[in-house]
């Protein structure tokens, strides 16, 4: 009494007993508050709470909802039956030892039973609602001159202004409960199973970083490295960027010299045939591997201070393959140990102190699409264009440990371990090219995935990034905008959402649209749009500044 703050906590029987939902400033002082029966909510809006405040001068309801995408259906998770108006038994019967409970009545408004809850006439002077909604919480607070009256006569049935357009109402099963309205409760629901979890890191945001950052004025960029390359590469000190002119160049930059390229041509690697995939040693940030198109992986050593003149000779050539590498990939413990694949359909482990190839992983039947050591360095995963995932545990066999069923389409996918090494994550397409990501224990490949989560319909593949300290994953397609972010958790729903980020810097082309007979007019009208990604790749995690709180 007397204070302007209303607090909702969920109450468990276990520790933490008392967890904060959200709190509500009011307008007035209180010196009174009382609930709402659950008769008189207005249940297809999917009120769960209705609380009056009383002021020194009016008497304030405060509503709360649970923000759902359909309004026209009703909601049985957050209505179980609740206690109904027709007493169990009377005085005498009590004192002579009667124990019956009270009748529970369902909330559904086509089983309500024939008596109606009316509450008292609420007195206000604003006819029009108003709704301040913290679209984190589903708080809503409502002021209101309608009375309870009217939300009992209108609120029990779906208003046609709730519904989304194009939406259909889903009919109830007759199983649910008697036609009388009685029926058993389901267990109570704690709040926050109604309101569902969410993401210690839902409020992540991504922020581009100033331009005195960036490097900028590259040109003649290859966007035409294959779906299973990144595009380019980065570690803490450098980035690798293959080019579209002949001979199969690749730029090397030095992050710590950001800001605009000469005019000029700069000091490149001449790979001598068009690049299929690169990456950087993880134990030497000088050596960078490079898979050509000619079935060869060239082993290169940046000079220490970087790139300052173009170099020709390969420290080391792969040879085994016998057509185009698709990606290759470093061991995460050892050195000097990495992995290879190609159209011949094989996985290949070379020892690179010797330049020789070690061993020949067996059992794909079609193209791979990607593959992915485990963070422990004992298992090897992969999916290919067969449909099919594979585990393998190099040391103890050249054929899959484990296999089990991928995603549908066959037009390209990726995965990466998470969870500490117990679940893959693997983003794929639907038979209706829908991109999904889905989500596997590592340890039972054949019942297939514990869940599937679609996003959006687009053509190119997404990208996994997983931090593992955070359990954050990040998914983002060449040519796409917008970069997605799940918390992935070993729990269901086991995808939590988080803000998802798109780029706030503007571009246009410049001139205008190519063959265009007015381009200056043109330009004028092209649309400010955030630039789409050519490629994406995450730095060490020594390079986040933690005293910002960056995490990625």
């Amino acid at each position: 009494q007397g204070e302007n703050l209303l607090y909702c906590f969920e109450v468990a029987p276990v520790q933490p007993a008392l967890t904060q939902v959200t709190q509500c400033r009011t307008e007035g002082s209180t010196r009174g508050l009382a609930a709402v029966p659950r008769l008189a909510l207005d249940v297809m809006a999917c009120e769960v709470l209705r609380v009056l405040q009383l002021t020194d001068t009016a008497l304030v309801p405060v509503s709360y909802l649970v923000p759902r995408k359909s309004v026209q259906e009703f909601h049985e998770d957050l209505f179980p039956d609740c206690t109904g108006m027709l007493p169990a038994t009377d005085a005498q019967g009590w004192w002579a030892g009667d124990s019956q409970q009270v009748g529970r009545v369902s909330l559904h408004p086509a089983r309500r039973p024939t008596e109606t809850f009316t509450s008292p006439v609420i007195a206000g002077t604003d006819s029009h609602p108003t709704h301040h909604t913290d679209t984190d919480t589903g708080h809503t607070d409502t002021d209101t001159g309608h009375t309870d009256a009217d939300q009992s006569a209108s609120g029990y049935s779906s208003p046609s202004s709730l519904a989304s357009p194009g939406s259909t109402a889903t009919s109830l099963s007759a199983s649910t409960g008697p036609s009388s309205g009685f029926a058993s409760s389901p267990s109570q629901k704690s709040l926050q199973s109604i309101l569902g979890p969410s993401s210690r890191f839902r409020h992540a945001q991504g922020r581009v970083l100033h331009r005195d950052c960036h490097l900028t004025n590259l040109r003649g960029l290859s966007l035409t490295t294959p779906g299973e390359c990144d595009g380019f590469c980065a570690n803490h000190q450098r980035v690798a960027l293959p080019l579209l002119s002949a001979g199969g160049q690749i730029a090397v930059l030095e992050l710590s010299k950001p800001g605009r390229l000469p005019d000029t041509a700069v000091p490149t690697i001449q790979n001598s045939v068009a690049v299929a995939d690169l990456t950087w040693d993880p134990f030497d940030p000088r050596r960078l591997a490079v898979a050509g198109e000619d079935a060869k992986i060239r082993l290169w050593r940046i000079p220490e201070g970087g790139l300052q003149e173009t170099l020709q000779e390969p420290e080391a050539i792969l040879r085994g393959h016998t057509e185009k590498i698709y990606s290759i990939r470093f061991h995460p413990m050892a050195s000097n140990l990495l992995v290879s694949s190609s159209y011949d359909m094989t996985v290949r482990i070379w020892e690179l102190s010797t330049g020789q190839e070690v061993l020949c992983l067996q059992g794909h039947t079609d193209q791979i699409f990607s593959m992915a050591w485990s963070p422990d360095g004992k298992k090897l995963a992969t999916v290919s264009k067969d449909g099919r995932i594979r585990l393998y545990e190099p040391r103890c066999s050249p054929q899959p440990q484990q296999e089990g069923p991928g995603p549908e389409g066959g037009r390209g996918a990726r995965l990466v371990w998470v969870c500490g090494g117990d679940y893959l994550l693997v983003s794929g397409f639907d038979s209706r090219s829908e991109r999904r990501i889905l989500l596997y224990r590592a340890q039972a490949l054949r019942e297939g995935p514990l869940s599937v989560l679609g996003l959006d319909v687009a053509p190119s593949t997404l990208l996994p990034f997983y931090d593992e300290d955070t359990s954050v994953v990040f998914l983002t397609g060449k040519g796409d905008t917008r970069v997605f972010l799940y918390e992935v958790t070993p729990e269901p729903p086991y995808f939590l959402e988080c803000n998802s980020f798109t780029s706030n810097e503007p571009h246009k082309v410049k001139g205008g649209c190519a063959g265009c007979p007015r381009p200056p007019a043109c330009a004028a009208r092209t649309p400010l749009t955030p630039p789409p990604h050519q490629g994406f790749v995450f730095l060490p995690k020594t390079a986040c500044e933690v005293r910002e709180v960056e995490f990625a």
